[in-house]
């Protein structure tokens, strides 16, 4: 993915990789596979077809199973995820599509945090029931909200609204892969290899 440029002049094509990413982890997850490591790098795209499939499952593993995940819910100490951890990724990898660089781009778990707070606003017992009991969430500055749209200007109202929903804090209320391939934004996808 990282050889293919053109995705922030293009909105069909963010839209038509975006779909297949989905398609690819609806299926993991309706076989009760996480990937637990999806990154721009792990995408192999065929630029003839743009066909795209997902690499890199040596994190993959049945639900239930414990490892290193860059979603809050992971980064604030949790030991049971499931399927969310990966739409939280997928989310950031369509912003990272239509922007060209990485939404948090955090150098230690707790920059990464930090600058996810920034942006999706620090979560609280009302935003997020539960958090404050998980083991490594501490006192963090009381950040609100920003509005996606001021971060990924060059998204249309659909894409935002899809993109806030993977990108929800709560993981019991992001939506899911294959609740996410039936939203208004791929409404006029068409054909997809």
């Amino acid at each position: 993915m990282e050889t293919c440029p053109e995705f922030s002049q293009n909105p069909r094509l963010v839209k038509t990789f975006l779909y297949q990413i989905l398609r690819g982890i609806a299926y993991c997850h309706s076989h009760r596979v996480l990937h637990r490591d999806l990154k721009p790098q792990n995408l192999l795209i065929d630029r003839r077809t743009n066909a795209l499939k997902l690499a890199d499952f040596g994190l993959a593993r049945a639900f239930g199973c414990d490892s290193m995940v860059q979603s809050p819910e992971i980064l604030l100490g949790s030991r049971h995820y499931s399927t969310p951890v990966d739409v939280w990724s997928v989310g950031c990898i369509f912003a990272e599509m239509v922007t060209r660089r990485a939404l948090f781009p955090g150098d230690s778990e707790i920059d990464e945090l930090f600058r996810i707070f920034r942006i999706m606003g620090t979560p609280t017992e009302d935003t997020w029931p539960g958090v404050t009991s998980l083991p490594d969430f501490k006192s963090f500055p009381k950040w609100p909200p920003k509005e996606l749209a001021t971060v990924v200007p060059n998204l249309d109202s659909a894409g935002l609204d899809l993109l806030g929903k993977m990108l929800c804090l709560d993981p019991s209320k992001r939506i899911t892969a294959r609740s996410a391939l039936e939203h208004e934004y791929f409404k006029d996808i068409g054909f997809v290899p």
